[in-house]
């Protein structure tokens, strides 16, 4: 394209490799009780070889000009449509605790909703370079957005994974903003969200039940606010310096969880709050000079592109840590880079690694 071409962004990239490092060594800590009849190295190992996996993946995608994925996007975004729908076919799809997520590839479960994630941003960062003025228009900018979202959401919640579809309708609206899209058109989307979300949760009996130990976890400390409850004896445990790596007393049965959705509440008893101001941090300066590459990329698609990555990581990660303080009801969403997860963890890193080649275009300083 013409551009001149730079170093990666080394905040970012020191940035991801420290929120990592803290993943695994937070995996070990908070699974380790868990499986000590059996292995204790057992999800420790399996994070450590998909955090190795995903650094190669970040590395090459470093290395790949990020607009020669163009010609790709269509096929990966069908591709991934196509597992979406693979996944809700019995003996195809895994089940687990009632939601069906995960293909079993033999040697591994792959979600296809995590790919969907990064497929949704690159496939959205690709209409929205070549829409131009007419995002302005209902019709021929916001309309298709709205089916596609509707399309991809819908496939999701069929799973049902409503904390997902959040973040990825959430991450298209970011975008849609950055395009120029009317404030009237993104209010009217907006509604429309809020809408769909609280007929959810009318839907399902256990989505209203979330609802109510949110609003009072206190008063359902036994039933719906059972992980609210035992997340924030596990913060309010930590206190200014924690207890100590490995030391968290509610990862010995109270808290469920612990090495996935809830691994925030385990970092925060034993490393205190110095330790989760200290992920807090490192979110925000992703966030940071994730918009900042936005910003100052040469092309549309470049800077879409941005956008959609950073918005995707970051809000996921404030979404997890909202959960996890009670600031927002139970998701079921993950902590990216820090959470036990083979998917998310290498999606999120190829996502990062898309991020560090866009920035060797910006004049990003």
């Amino acid at each position: 394209m013409g551009f001149k071409k730079g170093s990666p962004d080394i905040i970012i990239f020191f940035t991801v490799m420290l929120l990592l490092a803290l993943g695994i060594i937070m995996v070990f800590s908070a699974s380790y009780y868990d499986t000590l009849e059996k292995d204790p190295y057992f999800y420790v190992r399996k994070q450590m070889t998909w955090g190795i996996i995903g650094v190669i993946a970040m590395i090459i995608m470093m290395k790949i000009d990020y607009f020669r994925l163009k010609p790709l996007i269509n096929l990966a975004f069908v591709v991934t449509l196509i597992l979406l729908v693979l996944v809700l076919i019995p003996h195809v799809g895994v089940e687990v605790k009632g939601s069906r997520r995960w293909i079993n590839l033999g040697f591994t479960n792959l979600q296809p909703s995590e790919i969907m994630k990064l497929c949704m941003v690159m496939f959205v960062a690709k209409g929205l370079s070549r829409i131009g003025p007419r995002i302005k228009n209902f019709m021929l900018g916001l309309g298709p957005y709205l089916l596609l979202i509707g399309l991809v959401g819908g496939l999701i919640m069929l799973e049902p994974d409503l904390g997902t579809t959040v973040a990825i309708a959430g991450t298209t609206v970011v975008m849609l903003f950055a395009a120029g899209t009317r404030w009237a058109h993104l209010l009217f989307l907006g509604f429309c969200g809020v809408v769909g979300v609280a007929a959810l949760i009318i839907q399902e009996p256990y989505r209203l039940n979330r609802i109510i130990g949110y609003l009072d976890p206190w008063a359902h400390a036994s039933k719906e606010g059972y992980q609210t409850v035992n997340s924030l004896y596990a913060l309010g445990s930590g206190g200014l310096f924690g207890m100590g790596l490995g030391n968290s007393r509610q990862k010995l049965d109270f808290l469920p969880e612990q090495h996935t959705d809830f691994i925030f509440a385990i970092l925060g008893e034993e490393l205190g709050f110095v330790g989760a101001f200290f992920v807090i941090l490192l979110f925000f300066l992703l966030a940071w000079r994730g918009y900042r590459i936005a910003l100052t990329c040469p092309d549309a698609f470049g800077s879409f592109l941005a956008v959609g990555i950073t918005t995707m990581i970051v809000s996921q990660a404030f979404m997890n840590m909202g959960v996890v303080t009670g600031l927002l009801p139970v998701t079921g969403i993950s902590l990216p880079f820090i959470s036990y997860g083979g998917s998310s963890l290498l999606f999120s890193m190829v996502g990062i690694g898309i991020l560090l080649n866009i920035s060797r275009y910006s004049n990003s300083p």
